[in-house]
């Protein structure tokens, strides 16, 4: 009996926590950090409400079952008891309020640049979500990348995010909760990362088959690498044309891109009059869509740029043009 006790100790928090990302109980900066917090907080009393109703239940059960002694005892009529009903009442408002609190001022806090970076610049990066692709513009530095994101450590990062077709949900685990974008329209986001290192972001909406494995990686690097990266890419990354950038948005499957210009020259899916750039007719016949990208920095490499989309149609093309120049990996 013992044994199988301590067998399902160890199996239950498996159970409960098998469809967490546990990522999020090992934060890699402020904002994170906050929201783990708040999940903690919770836990605790949702494990306190656990523990005295299973408890309270248990005692009940045990202390009031049927015995030989017992067997013909009849109740008496009972009519309520006004302090029991206030206590039972009481206790969850007490509990909702003690959980609604610390929330609000938490949701409202992540709206702002975190505490303690008030006074630093943030870094203003422009995300924009395609199908089974994500894609992300510098406008300070004229840089774009596609599936992956380079950003300085210890600084604020300010993504503004929108969607080029569906309502997607981005996400970085170890750096901060979850937000929607949405075409023609604009959502903003603050993280920051504590210190050099590859974070896994994804998309966490229920768009349909391929895009919960729609990842990117969010690559925090110290300033003086940052700063080489950019220059690096100015200097060597390809111009992105409007007729590639149309491309780009179709149903594919994409590797990591790099450009030393943006799409925000011709077009900001966050405007309400921009054009829709939906292909509603290339969903049917797709294969397997998303997946994460381990390739090296693809400004670094001279390699054909081939795409995986349509089925088992390999190596089809984006635009007629050679799609990315030389520049295909990280």
């Amino acid at each position: 009996m013992k044994k199988m006790l301590l067998s399902l100790t160890a199996i239950l928090p498996m159970l409960i926590l098998s469809g967490c990302n546990m990522v999020v109980f090992e934060p890699q900066g402020p904002v994170a950090r906050s929201i783990t917090e708040l999940i903690n907080w919770s836990l605790i009393w949702m494990l306190l409400v656990v523990v005295v109703v299973f408890g309270l239940f248990g005692y009940i059960v045990w202390k009031y079952r049927e015995k030989p002694e017992n067997k013909d005892y009849e109740p008496p009529e009972e009519h309520g008891s006004t302090l029991l009903e206030i206590i039972w009442t009481g206790i969850p408002i007490l509990i909702v309020i003690a959980l609604t609190i610390p929330t609000v001022k938490t949701l409202y806090a992540l709206e702002e640049a975190p505490k303690g970076y008030e006074e630093k610049e943030p870094i203003t990066i422009h995300v924009t979500s395609a199908d089974w692709k994500w894609i992300f513009s510098y406008p300070e530095e004229g840089i774009e990348t596609v599936n992956y994101v380079n950003i300085p450590e210890d600084r604020p990062v300010l993504f503004k995010m929108t969607s080029a077709s569906t309502m997607q949900s981005f996400w970085v685990p170890a750096l901060g909760g979850q937000k929607y974008t949405m075409p023609k329209m604009e959502t903003e986001l603050y993280l920051v990362a504590d210190n050099p290192g590859s974070y896994e972001g994804q998309n966490t909406n229920f768009n349909g088959r391929g895009y919960a494995d729609m990842k990117f990686e969010v690559l925090a690097q110290t300033q003086k690498d940052f700063d080489q990266w950019v220059e690096d890419v100015k200097d060597t990354a390809p111009k992105l044309t409007e007729k590639e950038y149309v491309g780009l948005l179709k149903p594919t499957h994409l590797g990591r891109l790099t450009y030393s210009n943006t799409h925000l020259e011709w077009v900001n899916h966050a405007d309400p009059d921009s054009k829709a750039y939906t292909n509603p007719e290339l969903y049917r016949g797709h294969g397997y869509q998303g997946k994460t990208f381990e390739e090296d920095d693809n400004y670094k490499n001279k390699k054909p740029n081939v795409i995986e989309g349509h089925g088992e149609d390999k190596g089809h093309d984006v635009s007629e043009e050679n799609h990315g120049g030389d520049h295909h990996g990280h």
